[in-house]
């Protein structure tokens, strides 16, 4: 994965959502959003995707204008759209039509000089699945808090 270069993440993606499945897709830029995703000017926050007309696009996804755009400036928070195989987008179709799921984007990267996006099927989490998750995180660090303190011959080795 040397040739990936992350620009953006979607951290409350993670925390909001179960992520069902994931999967890469391009995305239509203009030349202008290039230059400003190149210096890590834009926002996942609030956005997701949707099929319409058998096409995907993302909404809410925020690139910033680039300085030097003068009169051929994008906007920054019109639609774009994904690009995936008819086939993908038939699939998505079918199961974000199903109550509940839907489509987020997780990261923005550079791959091969190419701007994808790395879109999830999810499902929304509840408050209490949400807290359950806290309390898993918590009785993890008190196992390896524990495990630190335990005596013993730990990374050493004998002969």
């Amino acid at each position: 994965m040397s040739d990936v270069k992350v620009i953006i993440t979607n951290r409350k993606a993670l925390r909001n959502y179960t992520i069902l499945e994931k999967l890469e897709a391009g995305i239509a830029l203009q030349g202008t959003e290039v230059k400003s995703l190149r210096l890590s000017k834009g926002n996942l926050n609030d956005s997701f995707a949707r099929v319409q007309n058998m096409e995907v696009f993302l909404y809410n996804f925020h690139i910033s204008s680039y300085e030097q755009g003068n009169i051929h400036n994008h906007e920054p928070l019109r639609p774009r759209k994904l690009l995936l195989h008819k086939q993908q987008i038939r699939r998505l179709w079918g199961k974000t039509s199903l109550k509940g799921f839907s489509l987020i984007p997780l990261r923005v990267y550079f791959k091969k000089g190419k701007v994808k996006v790395e879109l999830a099927l999810t499902r929304g989490k509840k408050l209490y699945d949400k807290r359950e998750n806290i309390r898993q995180k918590e009785a993890d660090m008190e196992a390896r808090r524990a495990l630190k303190k335990m005596p013993g011959k730990r990374g050493t080795t004998h002969r």
